[in-house]
């Protein structure tokens, strides 16, 4: 099992490197973003079981590397591992594509578990364009468009859009939404959800989404 380790603490590099090693895992090591991200798109695709990302990196930080990485079609799983703990970083994270999330400081045994875990789920297949009407999505591109012209979205708009293609045509209720797109413990306004429909009827047609009253909301096409 082969594990790509982007970290910039030197000490806690070698450490997780280490603690992996004998644990069976080969470990590559990068310690800013801009090598990261070459190491791990250059790296023939298949190569790594598992990413270990760090957020805060010197040069290109963690959720640029997921995001051009995810963009590029390499679909390696990863873990972003960060001292930052709000559910806001967790949710951009898993927005532009990581699969999990781990908060320093961590337990190794808890480590080892969510790669092991990531590694029997394998990296998903290139997700297939997603469409209804003249508005596309390309999952891998992170790329909106609308009768062939781009749509500025933001990652949290993508999120939202992704979910309601993948459910076309189904009434989604606000509390799946929130729960799929935010967490599955935001305690914040539950009507931010009608906020950021409102923001991509904007981009993309008030009649592409449309309102099921007592159920949610449901993408047309």
């Amino acid at each position: 099992m082969r594990v790509l380790v982007v970290e910039d603490e030197v000490g806690l590099a070698e450490t997780i490197r280490d603690g992996l090693s004998r644990e069976g895992f080969t470990v590559d090591l990068a310690h800013d973003g801009v090598d990261g991200l070459w190491t791990a798109a250059e790296t023939p695709h298949g190569a790594y079981d598992v990413i270990v990302l760090d957020i805060m990196l010197p040069k290109l930080s963690g959720y640029e590397i997921c995001r051009q990485l995810r963009a590029k079609g390499v679909w390696t799983p990863i873990l972003m591992l960060t001292a930052k703990d709000g559910e806001y970083d967790q949710a951009d994270a898993l927005d532009l594509g990581a699969d999990d999330y781990l908060v320093k400081p961590f337990s190794f045994v808890v480590l080892v578990a969510h790669l092991r875990a990531l590694i029997r789920r394998g990296a998903p297949e290139r997700p297939a364009v997603l469409t209804a009407g003249d508005l596309s999505l390309d999952p891998s591109e992170r790329r909106v468009t609308r009768a062939g012209d781009p749509v500025a979205v933001t990652p949290r708009e993508f999120a939202l859009l992704e979910f309601l293609l993948r459910h076309r045509g189904q009434a989604v209720t606000k509390t799946a939404i929130i729960e799929n797109v935010w967490d599955a413990h935001f305690d914040g306004d539950p009507n931010i959800v009608e906020v950021y429909i409102g923001y991509l009827r904007r981009k993309v047609g008030r009649e592409a989404i449309e309102t099921v009253r007592g159920a949610g909301y449901r993408m047309a096409g």
